[in-house]
């Protein structure tokens, strides 16, 4: 039986992309704007999987249903996915429907600030069915900028292409930033139901042993029992409370040591073993930096 590993096409440059899909030759060899009415479905030799190894912002119309926690929504309107590179993502079935594919190797981003900011829109890790769905008038936003990338592309190049595109670029993301925080509004009454499911969650982590049997809780342990990917469920909870899933975390974690300091005897080390630490230095350090005392100072308050 084969292994996952061999199902796995990986593209290694943007060339190899296009030859794969039937597209002529990239006009540069680090970005590349496509429309999907262009590119051929290649045939059943290409694996399942795919990787890439540079950035993706594709844009596909009619996408469908979409997930939101363990419920799925209708969307008429288009969608927008952001792919990191090195992210596993199943071959498209087929190109039905409008859209596009803006592809950008990070070597493009070399010696600009957005070689590192780029790392901070979490949108890149977000599941495919955590699309960022658009309203005509955003979508008529973000084609705009699509539009002079991709004349850039294929007008001559010059000392300022490069500057001209990234600048776009970053405002491409800043646009995806500002209508995933609309989203986020748009689909509230859902975005709290995925709250008291995670806030169900904790509740049955810390009021169970499940902590001496599997430590302290993990974020991506949490999002997979909401059927989320990890940062999608941090930006909700942010956009919902202003605290990502680790700080909701820790903050359980804090008044629930607060609660056995203060009604228990229990030591210290006792305590950080209860909640799931392997080291009481660790447990210490985290209460300290999260109340300004000690736990043993945080107890003696209380005699």
């Amino acid at each position: 039986m084969k292994s996952k590993q061999s199902k796995i096409h990986k593209f290694r440059s943007l060339s190899d992309f296009h030859v794969m899909f039937g597209l002529p030759k990239p006009e540069h060899p680090l970005v590349s704007f496509i429309r999907l009415e262009d590119m051929k479905m290649p045939d059943e030799t290409l694996p399942e999987f795919l990787v890439l190894d540079f950035y993706k912002i594709a844009y596909k119309d009619n996408v469908g249903k979409a997930k939101y926690g363990q419920h799925h929504y209708d969307f008429g309107e288009g969608g927008l996915v952001f792919t990191a590179p090195g992210q596993l993502f199943e071959k498209p079935k087929n190109n039905k429907g409008k859209g596009c594919l803006l592809l950008i190797h990070p070597d493009f981003f070399l010696s600009y600030p957005l070689s590192k900011k780029i790392k901070q829109y979490g949108f890149f890790s977000y599941a495919a069915d955590e699309a960022l769905h658009l309203s005509e008038k955003e979508k008529e936003t973000l084609f705009s900028v699509f539009k002079i990338i991709d004349e850039e592309l294929n007008s001559r190049v010059d000392d300022f292409s490069q500057d001209v595109m990234i600048s776009q670029m970053e405002l491409l993301l800043t646009y995806s930033s500002r209508f995933y925080k609309r989203q986020f509004i748009t689909y509230k009454a859902v975005n709290d139901d995925l709250f008291q499911q995670f806030e169900a969650v904790l509740d049955s982590y810390f009021n169970s042993d499940h902590q001496l049997q599997n430590g302290m809780p993990s974020v991506q342990n949490i999002a997979e029992q909401l059927n989320v990917s990890a940062n999608y469920l941090s930006d909700v909870l942010r956009s919902l409370t202003g605290y990502n899933t680790q700080q909701h975390i820790h903050n359980r974690l804090i008044d629930t040591a607060k609660e056995i300091l203060s009604t228990t005897h229990l030591s210290v080390s006792e305590i950080a073993y209860h909640l799931g630490f392997d080291y009481p230095q660790s447990f210490t350090r985290l209460f300290k930096s999260k109340t300004k005392r000690t736990p043993l100072e945080f107890r003696q308050s209380f005699n």
